[in-house]
């Protein structure tokens, strides 16, 4: 059978009203949904947005029909409620952003500091590598007269694993790359939860902003500070900033002393802090 097209009429509409979302079924009431005039399901059942039934005359929402219980719950209670061993807070943030409902937006932001703070004891550990590349570029210097040129890059890699998920997620909102002149989050190159890979070169003097487009070749950043990496030595104070200000400090174990100074390998750990009763 096929879905009504129809909006829902909500100048008609009693409670209890049953919700289609994503193919899961929820009954609440008008009011409930109605609690945060600014979102959008407050103006989706206000009538401001047309909102479609679904074959039984169930208003129909296409977003994921099992997280949208904590998003109903919030509305209900004004408390964002998870399990502990709640598993899925990419997805969450990605519908709580859909749902636009302010406090919700606030209270998932300090659930997620919550979980920082309350997260086991952790392992950073970071592998550098760096060697230096030829770059052939032309150069324009007068209108149809081009000269071919050539410059040594710096290029850097690191190989980076952590058993905090949200330290990866934390350092994702610090670093980004440069590219195509555009600033974009190294959160979106994790290759897991646990891995990411940072692949950048530096700045060469004479090479035209273009070219680093054409050659696909990214450069790092930190932000806010608006901070170009152009040196290992850069790469590694930032990264020890950021870890240490999520609790990590340096391993006195490991690695040997001269790696680390090297720049070859970093490694961090974090412990849980123990809270003793009186």
């Amino acid at each position: 059978m096929r879905a009504q097209s129809q909006h829902c009429d909500f100048s008609i509409m009693s409670e209890p009203i049953t919700l289609n979302v994503g193919g899961k079924l929820y009954t609440t009431s008008l009011s409930t949904l109605t609690s945060f005039p600014d979102s959008m399901l407050g103006a989706m059942f206000s009538g401001k947005i047309p909102t479609k039934k679904d074959s039984q005359g169930n208003c129909f929402i296409d977003r994921d029909g099992k997280i949208f219980r904590y998003i109903l719950n919030f509305l209900r209670t004004s408390h964002l409620d998870l399990p502990e061993d709640f598993q899925e807070m990419g997805l969450l943030r990605r519908e709580v952003d859909f749902y636009q409902i302010q406090p919700l937006i606030e209270a998932l932001q300090e659930k997620e500091v919550e979980l920082s703070k309350a997260e086991k004891n952790a392992m950073l550990n970071i592998t550098l590598d760096q060697k230096t590349q030829t770059v052939h570029f032309t150069v324009r210097e007068a209108p149809q007269i081009y000269s071919l040129s050539s410059s040594n890059m710096e290029v850097f890699s690191a190989h980076i694993f952590s058993t905090s998920c949200l330290f990866l997620k934390l350092l994702g909102s610090k670093l980004y790359y440069c590219f195509n002149g555009n600033l974009s989050s190294i959160s979106s190159y994790l290759q897991d939860p646990n891995h990411l890979t940072l692949d950048w070169v530096a700045s060469v003097e004479g090479l035209p902003e273009e070219e680093y487009t054409r050659q696909n070749l990214k450069r790092l950043w930190v932000v806010p500070d608006n901070k170009q990496i152009n040196s290992f030595q850069v790469f590694v104070e930032e990264v020890l900033k950021i870890a240490m200000s999520d609790g990590f400090c340096i391993d006195s174990a490991h690695p040997h002393t001269s790696d680390f100074m090297n720049n070859k390998i970093i490694r961090l750990i974090r412990y849980k802090k123990i809270k003793i009763g009186r």
